[in-house]
Protein backbone atom coordinates (compact mmCIF):
# COMPACT_ATOMS: atom_id res chain seq x y z
CA UNK A 1 0.00 0.00 0.00
CA UNK A 2 1.11 3.50 -0.80
CA UNK A 3 1.37 6.48 1.61
CA UNK A 4 -1.61 7.75 -0.31
CA UNK A 5 -3.46 4.34 0.26
CA UNK A 6 -2.18 4.44 4.12
CA UNK A 7 -3.86 8.56 4.52
CA UNK A 8 -6.80 7.77 3.24
CA UNK A 9 -7.42 4.54 5.61
CA UNK A 10 -6.48 5.99 8.35
CA UNK A 11 -8.54 9.27 7.97
CA UNK A 12 -11.58 8.84 9.40
CA UNK A 13 -9.83 6.75 12.70
CA UNK A 14 -8.19 9.42 13.22
CA UNK A 15 -10.84 12.01 12.79
CA UNK A 16 -13.35 10.23 15.05
CA UNK A 17 -10.45 10.04 18.11
CA UNK A 18 -9.64 13.52 17.35
CA UNK A 19 -13.44 14.63 17.51
CA UNK A 20 -13.86 12.80 20.59
CA UNK A 21 -11.17 14.34 22.34
CA UNK A 22 -12.37 17.62 21.78
CA UNK A 23 -16.29 16.98 23.48
CA UNK A 24 -14.39 15.53 26.11
CA UNK A 25 -12.39 18.42 26.28
CA UNK A 26 -15.79 20.89 25.99
CA UNK A 27 -17.70 18.56 28.46
CA UNK A 28 -14.66 18.95 31.09
CA UNK A 29 -15.12 22.67 30.71
CA UNK A 30 -18.93 22.26 31.22
CA UNK A 31 -18.47 20.26 34.21
CA UNK A 32 -16.76 22.98 35.80
CA UNK A 33 -19.35 25.39 35.30
CA UNK A 34 -18.61 27.35 32.63
CA UNK A 35 -21.35 26.41 30.27
CA UNK A 36 -20.94 29.75 28.19
CA UNK A 37 -16.96 28.87 27.32
CA UNK A 38 -17.96 25.10 26.56
CA UNK A 39 -20.10 26.23 23.63
CA UNK A 40 -17.88 28.76 22.47
CA UNK A 41 -14.99 25.93 22.67
CA UNK A 42 -17.71 23.42 21.03
CA UNK A 43 -17.62 26.18 18.22
CA UNK A 44 -14.55 26.71 18.02
CA UNK A 45 -13.64 22.77 17.80
CA UNK A 46 -16.62 22.89 14.99
CA UNK A 47 -15.14 25.37 13.10
CA UNK A 48 -11.78 23.23 12.61
CA UNK A 49 -13.74 20.57 11.73
CA UNK A 50 -15.25 21.78 9.48
CA UNK A 51 -12.69 23.80 7.71
CA UNK A 52 -10.32 20.80 7.33
CA UNK A 53 -12.91 18.49 6.02
CA UNK A 54 -15.12 20.41 3.71
CA UNK A 55 -13.97 21.25 0.27
CA UNK A 56 -13.70 25.03 1.24
CA UNK A 57 -11.22 27.26 0.10
CA UNK A 58 -7.98 26.02 0.59
CA UNK A 59 -6.20 29.38 1.82
CA UNK A 60 -8.69 28.78 5.03
CA UNK A 61 -6.71 25.95 6.22
CA UNK A 62 -3.50 27.94 6.60
CA UNK A 63 -5.60 30.77 8.14
CA UNK A 64 -7.16 28.81 10.84
CA UNK A 65 -4.50 27.72 13.06
CA UNK A 66 -3.51 31.16 13.28
CA UNK A 67 -7.26 32.60 13.73
CA UNK A 68 -7.43 30.32 16.40
CA UNK A 69 -4.60 31.16 18.27
CA UNK A 70 -5.60 34.78 18.13
CA UNK A 71 -8.89 34.16 19.33
CA UNK A 72 -7.46 31.45 22.31
CA UNK A 73 -3.99 33.80 23.61
CA UNK A 74 -5.61 37.48 22.55
CA UNK A 75 -9.66 37.62 22.50
CA UNK A 76 -10.25 34.99 25.06
CA UNK A 77 -7.96 37.05 27.50
CA UNK A 78 -9.50 40.44 26.55
CA UNK A 79 -12.93 39.17 26.96
CA UNK A 80 -12.11 37.44 29.78
CA UNK A 81 -10.54 40.10 31.47
CA UNK A 82 -13.77 42.71 30.62
CA UNK A 83 -16.27 40.40 31.94
CA UNK A 84 -14.42 40.25 35.58
CA UNK A 85 -14.52 44.05 35.74
CA UNK A 86 -17.95 44.03 35.95
CA UNK A 87 -17.89 41.66 38.46
CA UNK A 88 -16.81 42.44 43.19
CA UNK A 89 -14.35 39.41 41.73
CA UNK A 90 -11.69 39.78 44.47
CA UNK A 91 -10.10 38.11 47.22
CA UNK A 92 -12.27 37.89 49.37
CA UNK A 93 -15.13 37.56 46.79
CA UNK A 94 -13.03 34.80 44.73
CA UNK A 95 -15.24 31.56 45.22
CA UNK A 96 -18.64 30.68 43.71
CA UNK A 97 -21.71 30.85 45.11
CA UNK A 98 -22.14 27.40 45.32
CA UNK A 99 -18.45 26.40 46.70
CA UNK A 100 -18.81 29.38 48.93
CA UNK A 101 -21.98 27.72 50.45
CA UNK A 102 -20.22 24.51 50.54
CA UNK A 103 -17.08 25.52 52.33
CA UNK A 104 -19.25 27.07 55.03
CA UNK A 105 -21.30 23.97 55.47
CA UNK A 106 -17.76 21.73 55.77
CA UNK A 107 -16.63 24.05 58.54
CA UNK A 108 -16.16 22.16 61.79
CA UNK A 109 -15.60 22.40 65.60
CA UNK A 110 -14.48 20.06 68.58
CA UNK A 111 -17.76 18.92 69.57
CA UNK A 112 -18.84 17.10 73.10
CA UNK A 113 -19.10 13.44 73.29
CA UNK A 114 -16.74 10.59 74.10
CA UNK A 115 -13.76 9.49 71.34
CA UNK A 116 -13.78 6.36 69.48
CA UNK A 117 -10.92 4.23 70.29
CA UNK A 118 -10.17 2.95 66.19
CA UNK A 119 -7.91 0.18 64.78
CA UNK A 120 -6.49 0.20 61.49
CA UNK A 121 -6.81 -2.97 59.34
CA UNK A 122 -5.54 -3.87 55.62
CA UNK A 123 -7.43 -5.45 53.10
CA UNK A 124 -5.24 -6.29 50.47
CA UNK A 125 -3.35 -3.35 49.11
CA UNK A 126 -5.77 -0.85 50.50
CA UNK A 127 -7.11 -0.38 54.28
CA UNK A 128 -10.16 -0.13 56.43
CA UNK A 129 -10.57 1.61 59.45
CA UNK A 130 -12.53 0.20 62.53
CA UNK A 131 -14.14 2.18 65.19
CA UNK A 132 -16.18 1.98 68.33
CA UNK A 133 -16.80 3.07 71.81
CA UNK A 134 -13.95 2.87 73.65
CA UNK A 135 -13.87 -0.15 75.92
CA UNK A 136 -13.29 -0.08 80.09
CA UNK A 137 -11.27 -2.61 81.84
CA UNK A 138 -13.78 -4.40 82.90
CA UNK A 139 -15.28 -4.54 79.47
CA UNK A 140 -11.89 -5.61 78.07
CA UNK A 141 -12.49 -9.16 80.32
CA UNK A 142 -16.43 -9.83 79.54
CA UNK A 143 -16.80 -11.51 75.82
CA UNK A 144 -20.55 -10.69 76.25
CA UNK A 145 -19.43 -6.77 76.86
CA UNK A 146 -16.96 -7.30 73.96
CA UNK A 147 -19.72 -8.50 71.42
CA UNK A 148 -21.97 -5.46 72.44
CA UNK A 149 -19.43 -2.78 71.94
CA UNK A 150 -18.71 -4.91 68.41
CA UNK A 151 -22.45 -4.05 67.45
CA UNK A 152 -21.90 -0.75 68.09
CA UNK A 153 -18.85 -0.47 65.94
CA UNK A 154 -18.00 0.71 62.26
CA UNK A 155 -16.00 0.23 59.76
CA UNK A 156 -15.21 2.20 56.56
CA UNK A 157 -14.88 1.36 53.28
CA UNK A 158 -11.15 -0.08 51.72
CA UNK A 159 -9.05 3.51 51.24
CA UNK A 160 -5.60 3.70 49.08
CA UNK A 161 -4.06 5.80 52.29
CA UNK A 162 -0.82 6.07 50.76
CA UNK A 163 -2.21 8.73 47.75
CA UNK A 164 -1.52 11.87 48.33
CA UNK A 165 -4.34 13.27 48.65
CA UNK A 166 -6.46 10.44 50.28
CA UNK A 167 -10.77 11.31 50.46
CA UNK A 168 -11.31 14.31 53.32
CA UNK A 169 -14.71 12.63 54.56
CA UNK A 170 -15.75 9.17 54.69
CA UNK A 171 -19.30 7.56 55.29
CA UNK A 172 -18.67 4.66 58.06
CA UNK A 173 -21.04 1.45 57.57
CA UNK A 174 -21.88 -0.44 60.98
CA UNK A 175 -19.96 -3.23 61.56
CA UNK A 176 -22.84 -5.65 61.74
CA UNK A 177 -24.23 -4.90 58.36
CA UNK A 178 -21.14 -4.12 56.59
CA UNK A 179 -20.64 -8.60 56.76
CA UNK A 180 -16.80 -7.46 56.62
CA UNK A 181 -13.99 -9.95 57.76
CA UNK A 182 -11.28 -7.91 58.98
CA UNK A 183 -8.10 -9.32 60.37
CA UNK A 184 -5.84 -8.80 62.82
CA UNK A 185 -5.46 -4.88 63.72
CA UNK A 186 -2.29 -3.22 62.29
CA UNK A 187 0.31 -2.63 65.03
CA UNK A 188 0.76 1.09 66.22
CA UNK A 189 4.16 1.13 64.37
CA UNK A 190 2.51 0.83 61.21
CA UNK A 191 -0.53 3.13 61.94
CA UNK A 192 1.90 6.20 63.46
CA UNK A 193 3.19 6.12 59.47
CA UNK A 194 -0.51 6.70 58.33
CA UNK A 195 -0.73 9.24 61.05
CA UNK A 196 -0.83 12.42 58.89
CA UNK A 197 -3.02 10.55 56.33
CA UNK A 198 -5.60 9.83 59.26
CA UNK A 199 -5.42 13.29 60.57
CA UNK A 200 -6.40 14.72 56.74
CA UNK A 201 -9.29 12.18 56.91
CA UNK A 202 -12.60 13.28 58.45
CA UNK A 203 -15.76 10.16 59.06
CA UNK A 204 -19.14 10.11 58.97
CA UNK A 205 -21.32 7.95 61.15
CA UNK A 206 -24.96 7.00 59.80
CA UNK A 207 -26.60 9.64 62.07
CA UNK A 208 -24.57 12.27 60.19
CA UNK A 209 -21.71 12.79 63.00
CA UNK A 210 -18.55 13.66 61.86
CA UNK A 211 -15.20 12.53 63.73
CA UNK A 212 -11.83 13.39 63.69
CA UNK A 213 -8.23 12.51 64.26
CA UNK A 214 -7.20 13.05 68.25
CA UNK A 215 -4.96 10.93 69.18
CA UNK A 216 -2.75 8.10 68.36
CA UNK A 217 -5.85 5.41 68.72
CA UNK A 218 -8.50 8.15 68.92
CA UNK A 219 -11.29 9.64 66.90
CA UNK A 220 -12.87 12.29 68.74
CA UNK A 221 -16.44 14.02 67.28
CA UNK A 222 -16.43 17.74 65.70
CA UNK A 223 -19.74 19.96 65.48
CA UNK A 224 -20.39 21.33 62.15
CA UNK A 225 -20.75 25.73 62.46
CA UNK A 226 -23.74 25.75 60.26
CA UNK A 227 -26.21 23.90 58.98
CA UNK A 228 -28.59 24.21 56.02
CA UNK A 229 -32.32 24.91 56.23
CA UNK A 230 -34.84 23.64 53.96
CA UNK A 231 -35.27 27.60 52.49
CA UNK A 232 -31.91 27.86 51.62
CA UNK A 233 -30.47 29.89 54.36
CA UNK A 234 -27.95 28.59 57.21
CA UNK A 235 -28.03 28.59 60.90
CA UNK A 236 -25.24 28.84 63.15
CA UNK A 237 -25.29 26.08 65.08
CA UNK A 238 -23.28 27.36 68.10
CA UNK A 239 -25.79 30.64 68.41
CA UNK A 240 -28.74 30.07 66.46
CA UNK A 241 -28.75 33.09 63.99
CA UNK A 242 -29.69 32.64 60.50
CA UNK A 243 -27.57 33.95 57.74
CA UNK A 244 -28.97 34.60 54.00
CA UNK A 245 -26.85 35.18 50.97
CA UNK A 246 -27.47 38.88 49.81
CA UNK A 247 -26.43 39.07 45.76
CA UNK A 248 -25.96 41.73 45.92
CA UNK A 249 -22.60 42.12 47.00
CA UNK A 250 -21.43 38.75 47.13
CA UNK A 251 -21.81 37.51 50.72
CA UNK A 252 -23.90 35.80 53.31
CA UNK A 253 -25.26 38.22 56.03
CA UNK A 254 -26.80 37.96 59.09
CA UNK A 255 -30.07 40.10 59.94
CA UNK A 256 -27.65 42.69 61.46
CA UNK A 257 -25.70 43.18 57.99
CA UNK A 258 -22.34 40.96 59.32
CA UNK A 259 -20.81 39.63 56.22
CA UNK A 260 -20.00 35.88 56.70
CA UNK A 261 -16.58 34.92 54.49
CA UNK A 262 -15.64 33.99 52.13
CA UNK A 263 -17.56 35.54 50.31
CA UNK A 264 -18.81 34.84 46.02
CA UNK A 265 -18.66 36.33 43.05
CA UNK A 266 -21.36 37.84 41.47
CA UNK A 267 -22.45 40.58 38.93
CA UNK A 268 -22.38 44.38 39.70
CA UNK A 269 -22.83 46.25 36.76
CA UNK A 270 -20.62 49.10 36.44
CA UNK A 271 -19.97 49.92 39.56
CA UNK A 272 -16.23 49.49 39.00
CA UNK A 273 -16.47 51.94 36.25
CA UNK A 274 -19.08 54.36 38.53
CA UNK A 275 -16.25 54.10 41.28
CA UNK A 276 -13.61 55.71 39.10
CA UNK A 277 -15.23 58.63 38.45
CA UNK A 278 -17.72 58.96 41.79
CA UNK A 279 -15.64 57.66 44.77
CA UNK A 280 -13.53 60.48 46.50
CA UNK A 281 -11.07 58.56 47.88
CA UNK A 282 -10.48 56.28 44.77
CA UNK A 283 -11.05 59.28 41.93
CA UNK A 284 -8.26 61.58 43.49
CA UNK A 285 -5.10 59.27 42.85
CA UNK A 286 -6.52 57.68 39.81
CA UNK A 287 -6.78 61.05 37.67
CA UNK A 288 -3.81 61.84 39.75
CA UNK A 289 -2.01 58.83 38.10
CA UNK A 290 -4.16 58.95 34.73
CA UNK A 291 -2.44 62.34 34.23
CA UNK A 292 1.01 61.63 35.20
CA UNK A 293 1.00 58.17 32.95
CA UNK A 294 -0.17 60.48 30.39
CA UNK A 295 3.10 63.17 31.35
CA UNK A 296 5.36 60.60 31.65
CA UNK A 297 4.90 58.88 28.38
CA UNK A 298 4.87 62.61 26.39
CA UNK A 299 7.97 63.97 28.15
CA UNK A 300 9.84 60.54 27.42
CA UNK A 301 8.85 60.77 24.09
CA UNK A 302 10.06 64.26 23.25
CA UNK A 303 13.44 63.78 25.60
CA UNK A 304 14.72 60.90 23.77
CA UNK A 305 13.93 62.15 20.31
CA UNK A 306 15.93 65.77 21.10
CA UNK A 307 18.35 63.48 22.40
CA UNK A 308 18.16 60.57 19.51
CA UNK A 309 18.16 63.23 16.87
CA UNK A 310 20.88 65.03 18.45
CA UNK A 311 23.07 62.50 18.52
CA UNK A 312 22.12 60.93 15.06
CA UNK A 313 22.50 64.54 13.28
CA UNK A 314 26.60 64.94 15.17
CA UNK A 315 26.88 60.98 14.34
CA UNK A 316 25.98 61.82 10.76
CA UNK A 317 28.72 64.99 10.55
CA UNK A 318 31.53 63.21 7.75
CA UNK A 319 34.35 65.73 9.59
CA UNK A 320 33.42 63.86 12.92
CA UNK A 321 36.34 61.64 13.64
CA UNK A 322 36.04 58.66 15.63
CA UNK A 323 32.01 57.92 14.66
CA UNK A 324 32.08 54.42 14.81
CA UNK A 325 33.55 54.38 18.33
CA UNK A 326 30.96 57.07 19.63
CA UNK A 327 27.86 55.07 17.69
CA UNK A 328 29.30 51.89 19.63
CA UNK A 329 29.15 53.57 23.08
CA UNK A 330 25.82 55.56 22.51
CA UNK A 331 24.35 52.19 21.89
CA UNK A 332 25.04 50.55 24.70
CA UNK A 333 22.16 51.25 26.71
CA UNK A 334 20.09 49.46 24.20
CA UNK A 335 22.35 46.50 24.25
CA UNK A 336 21.71 45.91 27.41
CA UNK A 337 19.27 43.93 29.32
CA UNK A 338 16.45 47.02 30.59
CA UNK A 339 15.96 46.03 33.84
CA UNK A 340 19.78 45.20 34.69
CA UNK A 341 20.37 49.17 33.67
CA UNK A 342 16.95 49.82 35.95
CA UNK A 343 18.84 48.02 38.75
CA UNK A 344 22.21 49.90 38.39
CA UNK A 345 20.60 53.31 38.35
CA UNK A 346 18.62 52.47 41.67
CA UNK A 347 22.26 51.90 43.16
CA UNK A 348 22.94 54.92 41.54
CA UNK A 349 20.57 57.47 42.74
CA UNK A 350 20.47 55.75 46.62
CA UNK A 351 20.17 58.73 48.92
CA UNK A 352 23.24 57.99 51.13
CA UNK A 353 25.26 55.29 49.16
CA UNK A 354 24.61 56.31 45.66
CA UNK A 355 27.33 57.94 43.51
CA UNK A 356 25.01 60.25 41.96
CA UNK A 357 24.48 62.21 45.46
CA UNK A 358 28.47 61.71 46.30
CA UNK A 359 29.46 63.87 43.63
CA UNK A 360 26.09 66.20 43.86
CA UNK A 361 27.45 66.40 47.87
CA UNK A 362 31.08 66.47 46.98
CA UNK A 363 30.11 69.79 44.45
CA UNK A 364 27.32 71.29 45.88
CA UNK A 365 26.48 69.72 49.30
CA UNK A 366 23.49 68.66 48.54
CA UNK A 367 22.04 65.18 48.81
CA UNK A 368 18.54 65.32 46.99
CA UNK A 369 15.61 62.30 48.26
CA UNK A 370 14.90 61.01 44.76
CA UNK A 371 13.54 58.19 46.18
CA UNK A 372 11.19 60.15 49.09
CA UNK A 373 10.18 63.08 47.27
CA UNK A 374 7.63 62.87 44.58
CA UNK A 375 8.87 65.19 42.67
CA UNK A 376 12.25 64.01 42.42
CA UNK A 377 11.39 60.75 42.25
CA UNK A 378 9.70 61.83 38.62
CA UNK A 379 12.68 63.59 37.76
CA UNK A 380 14.91 60.47 38.43
CA UNK A 381 11.73 57.91 36.19
CA UNK A 382 12.53 60.39 33.74
CA UNK A 383 16.50 60.64 33.37
CA UNK A 384 16.34 56.69 33.96
CA UNK A 385 13.90 55.91 31.10
CA UNK A 386 15.46 58.90 28.44
CA UNK A 387 18.31 56.89 29.31
CA UNK A 388 17.02 53.64 27.94
CA UNK A 389 15.53 55.18 25.07
CA UNK A 390 16.99 57.50 23.26
CA UNK A 391 19.31 54.44 21.65
CA UNK A 392 16.09 53.39 19.74
CA UNK A 393 15.37 57.41 18.20
CA UNK A 394 18.89 57.20 17.37
CA UNK A 395 19.35 54.36 15.62
CA UNK A 396 16.33 55.59 13.72
CA UNK A 397 17.35 58.84 13.02
CA UNK A 398 20.27 58.12 11.51
CA UNK A 399 19.14 55.47 8.91
CA UNK A 400 16.57 57.97 7.91
CA UNK A 401 19.10 60.95 7.66
CA UNK A 402 20.92 58.32 5.45
CA UNK A 403 18.25 58.22 3.22
CA UNK A 404 18.13 61.82 2.38
CA UNK A 405 19.83 62.63 -0.99
CA UNK A 406 23.12 64.69 0.14
CA UNK A 407 22.61 66.79 -3.03
CA UNK A 408 20.46 69.11 -0.73
CA UNK A 409 22.99 69.45 1.87
CA UNK A 410 25.62 70.44 -0.67
CA UNK A 411 23.22 72.95 -2.21
CA UNK A 412 22.18 74.34 1.51
CA UNK A 413 25.72 74.71 1.76
CA UNK A 414 26.27 76.54 -1.56
CA UNK A 415 23.94 78.97 -0.21
CA UNK A 416 25.62 79.86 3.01
CA UNK A 417 22.94 77.98 5.45
CA UNK A 418 24.60 76.56 8.65
CA UNK A 419 23.42 73.73 10.93
CA UNK A 420 20.95 74.48 12.37
CA UNK A 421 19.15 76.21 9.11
CA UNK A 422 19.71 72.56 7.70
CA UNK A 423 18.54 70.64 10.31
CA UNK A 424 15.20 72.72 10.72
CA UNK A 425 14.91 73.12 6.97
CA UNK A 426 15.76 70.03 5.40
CA UNK A 427 16.24 67.22 7.92
CA UNK A 428 13.16 68.03 10.54
CA UNK A 429 10.86 68.08 8.02
CA UNK A 430 11.70 64.81 5.73
CA UNK A 431 12.00 62.58 8.21
CA UNK A 432 9.01 63.52 10.61
CA UNK A 433 6.53 61.98 8.51
CA UNK A 434 8.37 58.56 8.61
CA UNK A 435 9.26 58.82 12.58
CA UNK A 436 5.83 60.31 13.17
CA UNK A 437 4.22 56.64 13.72
CA UNK A 438 7.50 55.14 15.34
CA UNK A 439 6.93 58.11 18.25
CA UNK A 440 3.12 57.19 18.40
CA UNK A 441 4.25 53.87 19.13
CA UNK A 442 7.25 54.45 21.34
CA UNK A 443 4.58 56.66 23.52
CA UNK A 444 2.19 53.51 23.77
CA UNK A 445 4.47 51.65 24.96
CA UNK A 446 5.41 53.82 27.81
CA UNK A 447 2.11 54.43 28.70
CA UNK A 448 2.50 50.47 30.05
CA UNK A 449 5.83 50.22 30.65
CA UNK A 450 5.32 48.56 34.06
CA UNK A 451 9.30 46.94 34.40
CA UNK A 452 10.60 50.45 34.74
CA UNK A 453 8.37 51.60 37.60
CA UNK A 454 8.05 48.36 39.46
CA UNK A 455 11.79 47.83 39.58
CA UNK A 456 12.90 51.52 40.25
CA UNK A 457 10.41 52.98 42.45
CA UNK A 458 7.56 50.36 43.06
CA UNK A 459 5.25 53.26 42.60
CA UNK A 460 6.69 55.20 45.83
CA UNK A 461 6.09 57.24 47.65
CA UNK A 462 2.35 56.46 48.57
CA UNK A 463 -0.20 59.14 48.48
CA UNK A 464 -2.02 58.91 52.02
CA UNK A 465 -5.47 58.04 53.14
CA UNK A 466 -6.58 56.98 49.47
CA UNK A 467 -9.52 53.87 49.60
CA UNK A 468 -6.56 52.00 47.34
CA UNK A 469 -3.10 51.55 47.19
CA UNK A 470 -1.40 54.13 45.01
CA UNK A 471 1.99 56.05 44.37
CA UNK A 472 2.88 59.34 43.71
CA UNK A 473 5.31 57.69 40.78
CA UNK A 474 2.55 54.65 39.66
CA UNK A 475 1.31 55.05 36.18
CA UNK A 476 -2.03 53.00 35.19
CA UNK A 477 -0.55 49.91 34.80
CA UNK A 478 1.68 49.62 37.60
CA UNK A 479 -1.41 50.72 39.45
CA UNK A 480 -3.67 48.13 38.18
CA UNK A 481 -1.29 45.06 39.40
CA UNK A 482 -0.91 46.67 43.07
CA UNK A 483 -4.68 46.88 43.20
CA UNK A 484 -4.81 43.06 41.85
CA UNK A 485 -1.78 41.76 43.46
CA UNK A 486 -0.65 43.55 46.28
CA UNK A 487 -3.16 45.50 48.00
CA UNK A 488 -4.71 43.16 50.97
CA UNK A 489 -8.02 42.88 49.29
CA UNK A 490 -6.62 42.12 45.80
CA UNK A 491 -9.94 43.37 44.08
CA UNK A 492 -9.14 41.86 40.53
CA UNK A 493 -12.62 43.11 39.29
CA UNK A 494 -11.39 46.84 39.70
CA UNK A 495 -8.22 45.67 38.30
CA UNK A 496 -9.99 44.41 35.54
CA UNK A 497 -12.21 47.42 34.70
CA UNK A 498 -9.18 49.75 34.64
CA UNK A 499 -7.01 47.73 32.14
CA UNK A 500 -10.54 47.68 30.05
CA UNK A 501 -9.91 51.35 30.24
CA UNK A 502 -6.19 51.04 29.19
CA UNK A 503 -6.92 48.87 26.72
CA UNK A 504 -9.46 51.35 25.09
CA UNK A 505 -7.06 54.09 25.34
CA UNK A 506 -4.00 51.98 23.96
CA UNK A 507 -6.57 51.10 21.17
CA UNK A 508 -6.99 54.65 20.02
CA UNK A 509 -3.32 54.89 19.72
CA UNK A 510 -2.87 52.07 17.69
CA UNK A 511 -5.98 53.40 15.22
CA UNK A 512 -4.16 56.92 15.21
CA UNK A 513 -0.71 55.41 14.70
CA UNK A 514 -2.25 53.07 11.53
CA UNK A 515 -4.60 56.39 10.68
CA UNK A 516 -0.83 57.97 10.46
CA UNK A 517 0.82 55.33 8.78
CA UNK A 518 -2.04 55.47 5.89
CA UNK A 519 -1.50 58.70 5.69
CA UNK A 520 2.03 58.55 5.36
CA UNK A 521 1.81 55.77 2.41
CA UNK A 522 -0.64 57.99 0.49
CA UNK A 523 1.30 61.09 0.59
CA UNK A 524 4.90 58.59 -0.70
Amino acid sequence: MGSTDWARLLKWPVTIALALWCLWIVFRIYTIGQAIWAVAALCLFGIGFFVYLSKVNISYRYLFPGLAGMMLFVVFPLLYTVQIGFTNYSSVNLLSFERSTAYLLDLTTPGEGDPYNFTLHADGAEFRILIGPKPDDEDEEDPAKLEQLRQRSFVSPPLALMTPEPPTTVKMLPLPSANVALGEPLPLSEVLKQRQVLGRIKLELPDGVLLSYVGVREYGPLTRVWKQNPDGTLTQTATGRVARANDDIGFWQFDDGTRIQPGYKVGIGFDNYRRMVTDAGFRGPFFAIFLWTVTFAGLTVVFTLIVGTTLAVLLNWEALRFRTVYRTFLFLPYAVPGFISILVFKGLFNQNFGEINYILHYLFGIRPSWFADPTLAKVMILIVNTWLGYPYIMVLCTGLIKAIPSDLYEASAISGAGPLTNFFKITAPLIVKPLTPLLIASFAFNFNNFVLIALLTGGRPDFLNTAVPAGTTDILVSYTYRIAFQDSGQNFGLAAAISTVIFFMVALLSMANLKLAKVNAEAK
